[in-house]
């Protein structure tokens, strides 16, 4: 009797079992209605896995005009989209108002027109698939641009409507893996979109010479795994890193400046060049990290800061490598503040960037007066999670707050100062528990003005004036008092140079340039070659060495000014 009782509930279980499963499937899957009531739907675990949040239901484009008097580029729920005199019925079945990007498609550059994507979402808990054509939300699956031919149909289902300037969206009423869950705008022919979960289309908007191009995010962003890499030392103790400064990123291809050799001139694009050379450097060096000193963007001739940041990004990203940035002074000079294009590196998988702390107080462009980017990269022991070595980061800002009093750059603040000795001192017990002597090196954009003493000895290049701040803010001082004995920047494109500064053991520092590598940015100066520099730091021996390679001749493996700054923990020359 016991066994038939028991037999009787497993028969019950699995038949329970296989009813559940098979509503599951039929409500998430099969059907283009529900089985479930939508309380019991949004918390089906596929459900969620796909379709995080929000669910796109149209995407279109408006332009139009820029003189005085013509109606601003906006859309209200149920218009119609297109912009001027167009007449394509806008397919939003939803009732939530048009969401704008804030990317003019011309990215400002026409005189008269103006024009910008928008996009509709409704939430996923609120989305009722239905049989009924005249009933219920589409949800976009699929998205194509430049062309004015229909795409051909998807064996996935769905229907296929046109927008302005080639733009043609797929909408199904049944969710899939397939639904788009968020849009964004990028341009060029060399554009790329490194996020993950993001599709960036092959094709641009009919829309001007700027190549406009829509990318779109399907899956759950909370589910994206973005690659936070630990840095060590390699099993051998040894840890290479390459400085890759003044990368002058623009959006689009870029235009080279003073190319040198002269006959490398013509035809020359910036960004595919600077990019080039750095992808070999990667691969010839087989650098352990990549720290990014600066002016990684023209802000002058990026106008979507974004699409420059994503061209680096991606290179890195590909290669597997951990890289570290910092701003330089034109890195917010495109459409970005300097804590939104912080923000956007330190989002992208093997980014070990940091915003650091707020260190006010907030200046009158509601910028923080103490900087974004102020943070520390911990690289540990090979077999141990003690730190072997401490990279420091700073930003130095831009220009001078104090313009009357103060020309030209801007100063490593106070603020920044004390959280260094703070943070230095917070460490130092933990520091001191690696096997071999711990070491400290710094990177900064603007050099600190004791890199104009030109009677200290220097290995490498002094082509152009130092362009330090007029101001002292002692920083130099405090880093060598705390014993950091290398500091390293960007910013002067022409000086290459380590400079050994100071009197006793105490307080000598060596100060280098990495020297610029970017095509986007001057060169001039009798024939100046992109460069970048190399750093080797050997633990158990307490050694840091460093050399420079040059992205002419290719093909080259010199490494020039090859010297050893630092021996058994101590400087060399100290």
């Amino acid at each position: 009797m016991a066994r038939k009782i028991v037999r009787t509930i497993l028969q019950s279980l699995v038949f329970l079992c296989l009813l559940l499963l098979t509503i599951f499937l039929l409500d998430t899957r099969y059907l283009p209605g529900r089985l479930l009531p939508t309380s019991l739907h949004n918390r089906l675990p596929q459900h969620h896995h796909h379709h995080p949040g929000y669910l796109i239901t149209d995407i279109t484009v408006v332009t139009c005009g820029k003189l005085l008097g013509t109606t601003p580029c906006s859309l209200k729920a149920g218009s119609i989209g297109g912009g001027t005199g167009s007449k394509t019925a806008v397919s939003g079945e939803g009732e939530s108002d048009w969401i704008r990007i804030e990317k003019d498609i011309y990215l400002k550059e026409s005189w008269v027109t103006q024009g910008y994507v928008f996009f509709r979402r409704i939430k996923e808990e609120e989305y009722e698939p239905s049989d009924d054509p005249k009933k219920g939300v589409r949800v976009v699956v699929e998205v194509r641009a430049g062309g004015k031919n229909k795409p051909e149909d998807s064996p996935e289902g769905g229907v296929w409507e046109s927008r302005p300037g080639g733009l043609w969206i797929r909408l199904a009423r049944k969710v899939t893996s397939e639904a788009v869950t968020a849009v964004d705008l990028l341009f060029g022919p060399d554009a790329v979109d490194p996020r993950p979960g993001w599709t960036l289309d092959s094709r641009s908007l009919d829309f001007g010479e700027l190549d406009p191009r829509i990318t779109i995010r399907r899956g759950d962003p909370t589910e994206m795994k973005i690659v936070r890499p630990v840095v060590r030392m390699n099993k051998d103790g040894k840890l290479k890193i390459l400085q890759v400064s003044d990368m002058h990123l623009s959006t689009g291809l870029g235009k080279c400046r003073d190319a040198e050799p002269e006959e490398t001139r013509n035809g020359c694009e910036a960004d595919p060049r600077t990019l080039e050379f750095v992808e070999r450097m990667i691969d010839e060096e087989q650098a352990s990290l990549v720290v990014l000193s600066g002016d990684m963007v023209n802000g002058e001739t990026a106008n979507d800061v974004q699409t420059a940041i994503f061209k680096f990004a991606d290179l890195l990203i590909r290669k597997k490598i951990p890289y570290a940035a910092i701003l330089g002074n034109h890195d917010n000079e495109g459409n970005l503040r300097r804590e939104q294009v912080i923000d956007i590196i330190r989002s992208l998988p093997y980014s070990l960037t940091e915003r650091g702390p707020d260190l006010g107080p907030v200046d009158a462009n509601g910028e923080n007066a103490g900087g974004y980017g102020n943070y520390v990269v911990e690289v540990l022991a090979s077999k141990s999670d003690h730190s072997a070595v401490s990279l420091w980061m700073f930003d130095t800002h831009g220009y001078s707050p104090d313009k009357k009093q103060f020309r030209g750059y801007n100063w490593v603040q106070e603020s920044q100062i004390n959280w260094f000795k703070k943070e230095f001192e917070a460490r130092k017990e933990a520091h001191s528990k690696y096997s071999y002597i711990h070491l400290d090196l710094a990177f900064i954009h603007i050099p600190l003005p004791e890199y104009r003493t030109n009677t200290n000895p220097i290995l490498g290049q002094w082509l152009e004036r130092v362009t330090a701040p007029s101001y002292n803010s002692g920083f130099r001082t405090v880093l060598s008092q705390k014993g950091v004995r290398i500091v390293s920047a960007g910013h002067d494109h022409a000086n290459d140079f380590c400079m050994l500064d100071g009197q006793t053991a105490n307080d000598k520092i060596w100060m280098c340039y990495a020297g610029a590598s970017g095509f986007g940015g001057y060169g001039g100066y009798g024939g100046l070659q992109r460069k970048v520099r190399v750093w080797e730091v050997d633990g158990p021996l307490g050694r840091v060495r460093s050399w420079k390679r040059l992205e002419w001749p290719r093909g080259s493996k010199e490494r020039v000014d090859d010297q050893v700054l630092m021996d058994g923990g101590h400087l060399n020359g100290g």
